[in-house]
């Protein structure tokens, strides 16, 4: 039995509800074949989020026949629009200790030591980079005896390339450690959070044919419509058949294009799930890449700045510089909101679901249910850090929870509007928007900057290869 089907089977134990006064969640137990000794021991499965990231399943097998145990984890949700891949500079001890969620399609690398993990050769697993070190000095350590035997030069070459990576545990010296996730489900912990890891680069790309096949994802295609039915599109709702991403049963997706007045079209789409109740909305610009990006500054003075709406692209990343945040592009997706229904989605991003005032913002949310979250709301209480995994256990710091209660408790003032602070949103792809309630004349609280790409920002947004001009010319030559 999977993972994802014995979470099924044992819903009743998994996604039991909480109260006020619950504890943590219990995992469920599920009686299981051990493959070592061929008898009975146990499974225990969690569902957790994993902070600033998503819900993952942890999956721990031990037999007490043999002693034999297992540790794996699975994603929660589906694959991601676009593949990601982290870069950590490994400086110091305590960089050997980042959480680390690495999946079964990940590939790990360590350039300085010419050494990768490839995909599939190693089940998912939530552990640290030292725990990925030490499971890659096992794995090549486990033949040693019989390459001793059979091929002496080998194995002496093996032995010189584990101590290498042994040293590397001491970090006597610095070296670059890289997880390339074209399922964009891998994750390395920022033990800053909120704030930029500057030791940290996260890149989003789009898959490639190969990995798109390599994850079993089929590319599909879209029937040409014809050029009169353009006006019908803009008066019309969309609807077609798909999956919830939260419990996989049939719901409606609904399309719609919208014309943001002093901007451009956009395309609406909002999922409903009739069996869970999970809800879902995505915005996707209805127009090409503008020729330069565009940075958008809004100095919030007045509780009524709340009100203006917001077109937040994929590509677009928000900074609070007076709280120093910084939301990457591709966090949160594309959303078309209010400055305070996106500020809210910050807030319950950083401290997690476990009292969010929408209860089906997560599983979790699900299961906390609305009256706690109203309670919690008219109490004025914060948002229950230590609802976090990274805030409990033996690695957890009084200092990154205090971190965390006070920058919650900054935002919330700022969308209280008790404090003045200054709103910035830089998008390269120039799709982002943010309201002028002054239109068509300027807005004395608004700054809007064009601005020409830098090489690194063509290249992510897939332009540097792109050519649209004199191609037809060329291919004949060529031939």
């Amino acid at each position: 039995m999977s993972a994802l089907g014995a979470v099924a089977a044992a819903e009743g134990a998994l996604f039991r509800p909480l109260s006020a006064e619950d504890g943590e969640q219990q995992p469920a137990e599920i009686e299981s074949l051990c493959m070592n000794c061929f008898r009975n021991g146990v499974t225990r499965l969690l569902l957790t989020r994993i902070p600033f990231f998503k819900e993952v399943i942890v999956s721990s097998f031990a037999c007490d026949s043999c002693s034999w145990s297992n540790t794996e984890i699975q994603s929660a949700g589906r694959i991601q629009e676009q593949g990601v891949r982290y870069t950590l500079a490994v400086t110091s001890r305590q960089d050997m200790n980042r959480e680390v969620v690495k999946t079964d399609c990940a590939t790990a690398r360590i350039p300085e030591l010419d050494f990768e993990i490839p995909a599939f050769t190693q089940k998912g697993v939530l552990t640290t980079i030292e725990g990925i070190i030490d499971r890659a000095v096992a794995g090549l350590e486990q033949d040693q005896p019989v390459r001793r035997a059979t091929d002496e030069e080998t194995a002496s070459k093996i032995d010189e390339f584990v101590g290498k990576l042994k040293q590397l545990k001491e970090v006597h010296s610095s070296f670059t450690f890289i997880i390339d996730d074209p399922s964009g489900n891998s994750f390395v912990e920022n033990p800053h959070a909120p704030q930029k890891d500057d030791a940290l680069v996260v890149t989003r790309y789009r898959r490639t044919p190969q990995q798109a096949a390599m994850l079993g994802l089929e590319g599909e295609e879209l029937d040409e419509k014809p050029a009169d039915s353009a006006e019908d599109l803009r008066n019309e709702v969309l609807q077609f058949n798909t999956n919830c991403p939260e419990c996989n049963a049939p719901a409606n997706t609904n399309m719609k294009l919208v014309q943001i007045p002093h901007f451009k079209e956009v395309i609406i789409m909002a999922t409903n799930c009739d069996s869970c109740g999970h809800r879902t909305n995505e915005v996707k610009s209805g127009g090409a890449i503008e020729p330069q990006g565009t940075r958008i500054t809004l100095r919030i003075t007045d509780p009524s700045d709340m009100t203006r709406d917001i077109l937040k692209s994929e590509t677009c990343s928000v900074e609070i510089p007076e709280l120093e945040f910084e939301l990457g592009m591709g966090a949160l997706g594309g959303k078309f909101t209010t400055l305070e229904g996106l500020l809210k989605d910050i807030r319950d991003l950083v401290s997690g679901p476990a009292l969010s005032s929408d209860p089906s913002a997560s599983i979790f949310g699900l299961a906390v249910g609305l009256g706690v979250s109203q309670l919690a709301e008219r109490a004025g209480l914060l948002f229950q850090v230590e609802k976090n995994p990274f805030t409990l256990g033996d690695s957890s710091t009084p200092s990154r929870t205090e971190k965390l209660r006070e920058f919650i408790g900054k935002l919330q003032e700022i969308i209280e509007g008790k404090t003045k602070a200054h709103f910035i949103m830089d998008d390269p792809a120039g799709n982002s928007y943010l309201q002028n309630v002054y239109a068509p004349e300027e807005d004395p609280e608004l700054k809007v900057e064009r601005y020409e790409r830098t090489f690194e920002q063509n290249e992510d947004l897939g332009l540097n290869d792109m050519k649209t001009e004199g191609y037809e010319s060329e291919g004949a030559s060529g031939r």
